[in-house]
């Protein structure tokens, strides 16, 4: 039922100015690729496995052919003409011995032209197809999964990180957090990784404040929780980050092993990361359509900005940001189901009326996207360390998720900003959120804010103010308002960035199979 008598002309207005605002970038993204799209469309190919002898270390194979490519005849026809005229040319059995015979200098590739495009587009395309046929599999195995398991029993659906550096510790923790309550494992990534313009390979027992994402990692730690959400008699999903220089080729990766989330947001990488604006809008629409087809839901990034601008004078760029990325989303085929907007409980408790902001800013987003399954992330900027205060803030986070409707819950700690959560630290958090549905999870049924108070008056005016800084950005452009620090105070020039030698303009005959069956949905 609807609480803040939202005016629909408006709310048409924004998502049309949201559209029109998207359109010029949609267009840049549909006319250019990246090494990381190319790589990805060799995976989905069947390539896997590193080079061991390479003086930097195990180096993908994935990205020796590709760099090779690049280096030979260019990616603005696409990697698949020269890879797939080569593997015939030679009369090699797979990609993984055309990857080493290319290593060895064995190999000079060109684009094919009249009969050899042909048949090298046909090769392409069946390999490609059966890599998406996997992808397919999978969400059919997760839906069969579901219908036996069941889904958790509420919502809220309680989202709980680990990040220990070592797969094998993180299956204990997440095993742990599930039969403890947790619906949601995120395995967070090694500090960095999103800057590696490569994918790691095999299990990995070292990271940085987190795992490295790898195809191996993901197998195992989904196979793990397939064992435990059999012993909880629940669906337990397992999320990842399909984000910086290798988002396509991690999103890949994660409908390949059936993982149920991945973080994937339009402007993250570009703010937080400094990585090329038109290289992250190249990557993050192809890997939205990888997404779509594996029935992987998105977590976007709206939170991040609320820690380097102020919670409530910035309010109206989260609705802004949400606004396109559904755009986004939409136009790569995600439907509202599989679009995990975000959102945080980020004001100064020290404002007074804090949490009567923060009802108004969470039911707004509600209202806004009902279809949605929104993620509520906890407090963080204002965690000054004091634990008892920091685990009633987390309280009051975990009442206005329950409070608004919110679809999933990510479970604040009390020791933010303080160490890397103990597995105590983890128990504890838990039970806080477990208290509080379990006391108030349907409150949201006699909750209704009054149609003149500050809660409903505050939800219009940051609505309002999202429309006016939409329309500034259809006049300037999405990419200026980028580049001048209108999301999150970071400024980021679209001809600058980490991965911007990546990114290539397509050629009239720009070949690429993966796009072509992503886009007719097809499975051959």
């Amino acid at each position: 039922m609807p609480l803040l008598d939202l005016d629909p002309a408006v709310v048409a207005t924004a998502r049309q100015l949201a559209a029109t605002a998207a359109a010029p970038v949609v267009e840049i993204a549909r006319s250019h690729t990246t090494v990381s799209v190319e790589r990805a469309t060799l995976r989905l190919a069947g390539i896997t496995g590193a080079d061991s002898t390479h003086r930097a270390g195990d180096v993908p194979w994935v990205n020796r052919v590709v760099d090779t490519v690049a280096e030979h005849c260019g990616l603005q026809d696409g990697v698949c003409g020269p890879v797939f005229h080569a593997l015939a040319e030679h009369n090699l059995g797979s990609l993984t011995e055309l990857a080493e015979a290319t290593a060895a200098g064995q190999v000079s590739y060109r684009v094919p032209t009249g009969k050899d495009a042909t048949r090298a587009d046909k090769a392409a395309r069946a390999a490609v197809a059966k890599g998406l046929r996997t992808v397919d599999r999978n969400r059919a195995q997760r839906d069969k999964l579901v219908a036996k398991l069941g889904d958790p029993p509420r919502r809220p659906w309680i989202y709980l990180i680990v990040a220990t550096g070592d797969i094998d510790e993180d299956v204990v923790q997440a095993a742990n957090a599930a039969r403890a309550g947790a619906d949601i494992i995120a395995v967070i990534r090694s500090t960095g990784q999103s800057l590696l313009d490569y994918v790691p390979e095999g299990a990995t027992h070292h990271g940085f404040a987190g795992t490295y994402a790898t195809q191996e990692n993901f197998r195992i730690m989904r196979a793990a929780m397939d064992e435990v959400s059999k012993e909880v008699g629940r669906y337990v999903r397992v999320t990842n980050y399909a984000s910086g220089l290798c988002m396509p080729e991690i999103a890949v990766l994660a409908g390949l092993q059936r993982l149920d989330m991945m973080l994937n947001d339009s402007m993250y990488g570009i703010l937080f990361r400094d990585i090329n604006p038109i290289r992250t809008f190249v990557d993050q629409r192809f890997s939205r359509q990888v997404h779509a087809r594996a029935g992987i839901i998105i977590n976007t990034g709206e939170d991040n900005y609320l820690t380097t601008a102020d919670a409530v004078d910035a309010a109206h760029t989260v609705t802004v940001s949400q606004l396109l990325n559904e755009h986004f989303a939409h136009e790569a085929g995600l439907p509202d189901e599989l679009l995990g907007l975000g959102h945080a409980f980020e004001i100064n408790p020290k404002v007074p009326e804090s949490f009567r902001l923060e009802l108004a800013h969470a039911l707004l987003a509600r209202e806004l996207f009902p279809d949605a399954p929104l993620k509520w992330m906890p407090p963080t900027k204002h965690m000054t360390g004091d634990v008892f205060n920091g685990y009633l803030l987390d309280g009051f986070f975990n009442l206005a998720g329950a409070l608004t409707g919110q679809s999933i819950l990510l479970v604040g700690m009390m020791t933010e900003a303080v160490v890397t959560p103990f597995l105590s630290d983890r128990d504890l958090a838990l039970a806080n959120v477990r208290y509080v549905l379990d006391a108030a999870g349907g409150l949201a049924e006699d909750f209704r804010p009054a149609p003149d108070g500050l809660i409903v008056k505050r939800a219009h005016q940051v609505l309002g103010e999202a429309v006016d800084l939409l329309a500034r950005i259809v006049d300037d452009g999405l990419l200026t308002a980028i580049a001048s620090g209108t999301f999150g105070l970071m400024k980021r020039p679209p001809d600058q960035g980490r991965g911007v030698a990546g990114v290539v303009a397509k050629a009239d005959g720009y070949r690429n199979p993966a796009t072509d069956l992503l886009d007719e949905g097809a499975t051959k």
